[in-house]
């Protein structure tokens, strides 16, 4: 089951030129693409066919807030942008439909690689850990526990997969590879400084960033730049400080919550996905509400 299929384009006015997991793509010219996030959730890289009533003006104001704070360390997409969301939907009707969704960003050229950083052990780097002692062939220490914090946050890239498969976790050489030695390292010590002023300043706020995955694209001067979205409840694990205890898979503000449900279930983790049952999907609104509180002090 595509993302094409679950609903038509919210945007007439546009034409569609990506539809993601998540976000969709409008072109508004050649320099400018409107991105719209969507209340559609992904889990093991299947749409689920409910929607998360809010979900998207989260990501959105999420992404914003640390776009913005992040600037000194790297630009970011929205920088430099020469149109406004009202430049580029007029008819006031169909920008109200996603105006706390969607913004104007540049267009740049994607790299090929999720930009994964890890300062707690858990997920498939748990399970890579349990396997081999290692986590994307760096070498770990013995006798590390589930959900341990790292003795330093460590780069471990995947593979930018098709819609509907899999992402694939990758060596750092193998990225090199593929992007070149040079923006490959760049790309790592980006990606490792935005992981360590996040995850501070969340800590300060009784969130825990145990990970996240970044984007990157390059700019028509070859500029690395910081591009989808950022540090958000999707793509991150946010754990409450005060709850969380090495050894014990944590909760979460996250869809990890989604993630935890969905593995009690006979489902082979392919398309199409189960729907979610109300209650957790209200549970599911309330974390990711609460993350965009602490985080930003917005209600």
């Amino acid at each position: 089951m595509s993302a094409s299929a679950i609903a038509p384009p919210e945007i007439a006015s546009l034409p569609l030129v990506y539809r993601g997991k998540v976000r969709d793509l409008y072109a508004v010219d050649d320099r400018h693409l409107l991105m719209v996030a969507s209340d559609r959730l992904s889990a093991f890289d299947v749409i689920l066919p409910t929607r998360i009533p809010g979900k998207g003006a989260v990501l959105t104001a999420v992404s914003n807030f640390w776009f913005a704070r992040t600037r000194p360390i790297v630009p970011n997409h929205l920088q430099r942008a020469e149109k406004t969301l009202e430049q580029a939907l007029p008819d006031p009707a169909e920008r109200a439909r996603v105006a706390d969704r969607a913004v104007v960003a540049r267009r740049l050229k994607g790299l090929p690689v999720e930009a994964i950083v890890r300062g707690y052990l858990i997920g498939s780097g748990w399970k890579d850990y349990q396997r081999t002692g290692k986590v994307c062939g760096i070498e770990l220490p013995h006798g590390l526990r589930l959900a341990d914090r790292l003795p330093e946050p460590i780069f471990t890239p995947s593979t930018k997969a098709a819609l509907g498969s899999h992402d694939e976790n990758v060596s750092f050489e193998q990225i090199a590879a593929a992007i070149g030695p040079e923006l490959a390292e760049q790309v790592r010590e980006t990606s490792l400084r935005l992981y360590r002023e996040a995850a501070d300043y969340a800590l300060a706020r009784g969130i825990i960033i145990a990970d996240t995955k970044f984007e990157f694209g390059l700019d028509q001067e070859g500029q690395l730049v910081l591009m989808d979205e950022a540090l958000t409840p999707d793509s991150s694990r946010f754990w409450p400080a005060d709850q969380y205890q090495p050894g014990d898979n944590p909760p979460s503000f996250d869809k990890q919550f989604v993630r935890d449900y969905l593995e009690t279930l006979d489902w082979n983790k392919q398309p199409p996905g189960p729907e979610l049952p109300p209650e957790i999907v209200a549970r599911t609104v309330a974390k990711y509400r609460e993350a965009l509180e602490r985080l930003t002090g917005a209600a």
